[in-house]
């Protein structure tokens, strides 16, 4: 069986078990797919890094394609229509970042909620009393007692549901579809939006989602909501957040993910972000799910549905309907 790894190979190599031996790995990298070289492959089982554009020219020119895999939680990448047609599964690894993500998301929390970065800058500056007179004046605000709001409760809004839970936070929730045994009670959007001190996305990229974080769901929370995305930079209109910000109606907008991917100099967000409103941004690369534990547990998964294709039973996590 070939199998074509458009991923990070250190990364692979260091944490992905050892394949049997008649399973050919051809390594391609991560970087922007060359469509006639994953072609040329003549690929089984195509594994792609989570962000990757896949689209249907290269799935439906390989005709002995059975699998598209993401490394990751997202697919959005992958043209599922194309894979549809071909009869080709199209799997993530679902819940295998749930922990460390809704570690992530609380690390974001606090770091906004604590003014963490500008006290922390104020202590390199040698201004530590400074820092601390103003704590004395203001008082910090805690996370125990605060409204929650999870959007999406799939694996990783559950874990941060429990966090925040144990941190002696009121957790309510929305998602496209009611869970009654979840533990925490249900409230319409507009209603989570309007009631919840902090609010964290962790819901997929759908037609349905993408921009759902705009100026009119903006509008509706709380003043001086923490806003948090640990889930993917498209759910949110950026631009809006940073006025949401420069209001006051936002306090703090924590996020490990912007759009587009990569996040390079001219990111319509950093372009626009005044240098004022950076104290109440906490950023971070992408990297909520990227731990040596978590890594081991996608590469079980993905080998576990390499394995179920080429005894020729149905994968696990199957993402397109199939």
């Amino acid at each position: 069986m070939k199998i074509a790894l458009l991923v990070n190979r250190d990364n692979f190599e260091a944490y992905a078990p050892a394949p049997p031996p008649e399973w050919e790995l051809i390594h391609m990298g991560n970087g922007k797919p060359d469509a006639a070289a994953v072609i040329a492959t003549g690929a089984d089982v195509l594994v792609v890094d989570a962000i990757m554009k896949l689209g249907g020219e290269i799935i439906e020119a390989m005709p002995g394609l059975k699998l598209v895999h993401s490394q990751g939680v997202s697919y959005s990448g992958i043209d599922l229509e194309a894979a549809n047609r071909a009869g080709i599964y199209v799997c993530n690894n679902a819940g295998v970042n749930a922990k460390p993500v809704a570690e992530h998301t609380l690390l974001l929390a606090l770091a906004l909620l604590k003014s963490f970065r500008p006290y922390e800058d104020k202590v390199y500056a040698g201004r530590q009393m400074e820092a601390k007179t103003e704590c004395f004046r203001h008082g910090l605000p805690e996370l125990n007692g605060r409204t929650v709001g999870i959007v999406g409760m799939g694996a990783i809004g559950m874990a941060a549901a429990a966090l925040f839970r144990a941190f002696g936070c009121e957790v309510q929730y929305y998602s496209r579809t009611e869970k009654p045994n979840c533990g925490y009670p249900y409230l319409p959007l507009h209603a989570l939006y309007e009631t919840s001190d902090i609010l964290s996305l962790h819901c997929p990229v759908t037609p349905e989602t993408t921009g759902m974080i705009d100026r009119r769901a903006l509008s509706q929370m709380k003043d001086g909501a923490i806003l948090l995305n640990t889930a993917r930079g498209e759910l949110v209109d950026q631009l809006a957040v940073i006025d949401a910000l420069r209001s006051g109606k936002l306090s703090g907008f924590g996020a490990d993910t912007l759009a587009p991917e990569p996040v390079e100099k001219d990111n319509p967000f950093l372009a626009a972000l005044p240098a004022d409103l950076r104290a109440r941004v906490a950023l971070s690369p992408h990297v909520a799910g990227i731990t040596a534990n978590c890594f081991m547990r996608v590469y079980e998964n993905i080998f576990h549905n390499i394995a179920a294709i080429g005894q020729g039973e149905r994968p696990r996590c199957v993402v397109n309907g199939l």
